[in-house]
């Protein structure tokens, strides 16, 4: 297990879209551990394995009501429902945030590390984190949904990011 170092803006990885997972065998499986040690390491909420120079379909999540860490392979948002207004950041793009409009309720499916359909169907922030991540993987970024630049701001260097 090993915290890798994170792809930050304007590293063209982040805007590429990721490859499906064909097989999990070992490399995944220690590409999600590493992965999640870096999530831990750095207090974020998800990380998509582009943000870690990884061009595949894999994303971790932890948010403070769960346990335990949601590992997903190949997800995609399959419904959408209403929206709200949320304040996002992302380790990508460390000493920023922004507002921007997201999801009230998801539904994503995927596979679990042992091949298996995982459906979740989420709201607050988790709905937020599948959101984000799915985006990672697709090359999306989230300033890429502001308004405007003037929603997006600069942190005060004690501030944290997640995400």
């Amino acid at each position: 297990m090993a915290v890798l170092p994170l792809r930050k803006v304007p590293d063209p990885i982040l805007r590429g879209k990721a490859k499906r997972v064909r097989n999990i065998d070992g490399s995944i499986r220690k590409l999600v551990e590493d992965m999640i040690d870096t999530m831990r390491d750095t207090s974020g909420v998800g990380l998509a394995a582009p943000q870690v120079g990884v061009p595949l379909r894999v994303i971790v999540i932890k948010v403070p009501e769960e346990e335990e860490e949601r590992v997903l392979i190949n997800p995609q948002v399959i419904k959408r429902m209403g929206e709200r207004e949320v304040n996002e950041g992302c380790l990508s793009i460390p000493g920023y945030r922004g507002e921007l409009k997201r999801s009230v309720t998801v539904r994503v499916k995927g596979m679990d590390l042992e091949g298996n359909e995982v459906r979740i169907k989420a709201q607050d922030l988790l709905a937020q984190a599948l959101e984000h991540e799915t985006d990672h993987i697709n090359g999306i970024l989230y300033t890429d949904h502001l308004e405007s630049m003037d929603k997006l701001y600069e942190l005060e260097p004690e501030e944290t990011e997640t995400a």
